[in-house]
């Protein structure tokens, strides 16, 4: 079995067999978690080089926690339901699993935190967890088309971009911490 960091780093190359085995492997629940966490824990400290914390960091890692979980299960869903292929089989675990390696890139965002590289470090982390979040959906949901793993990928962030104006519409808008 891989190591998590050789996990990470795998994850980060975009690596289909990690993918795959981190799909596999029902004990790197944990694991996926972490990366969760250790990518907005990078984002929170590379977002000081806009000026400061925007969130606290404990919010922020709990906000990347819950959407992690909602964005695989949505995932899962359109996946599985709407978009499967002949040979798609998969749980709502794999998703959580694959989908919380795809943001290993996320960790270069700790570098955000040098002055006039912020937005150009964020740019680059964001499309290559993209790109990793497309890979492990193909993984886990047993795609042969890249191209569906796309789609899935674009209506389940639709879905989860007006469930989220809809609940910021309904709670308001909060102040920030002082």
């Amino acid at each position: 079995m891989t190591s998590f960091k050789d996990r990470m780093i795998g994850a980060a190359k975009l690596d289909a067999d990690i993918y795959e085995e981190v799909e596999a492997d029902k004990t790197a629940m944990g694991q996926a978690m972490g990366v969760v966490v250790l990518s907005s824990l990078a984002a929170g400290i590379g977002s000081i080089g806009r000026g400061g914390f925007g969130l606290d960091i404990m919010v922020t890692i709990i906000l990347s926690l819950i959407t992690w979980y909602v964005w695989a299960y949505i995932t899962y869903l359109v996946g599985t339901k709407l978009l499967p292929e002949p040979q798609t089989k998969a749980d709502h675990g794999e998703l959580l699993r694959t989908i919380g390696f795809s943001s290993s890139p996320g960790l270069i965002r700790v570098f955000g935190i040098i002055p006039g590289l912020t937005n150009a470090v964020y740019l680059i982390a964001s499309i290559w967890m993209l790109v990793a979040m497309i890979i492990a959906v193909r993984q886990a949901l047993d795609y042969q088309s890249t191209l569906r793993a796309v789609g899935v990928c674009a209506i389940g962030w639709i879905i989860q971009t007006i469930i989220l104006v809809l609940l910021f519409s309904i709670l308001g808008p909060s102040a920030p911490p002082s």
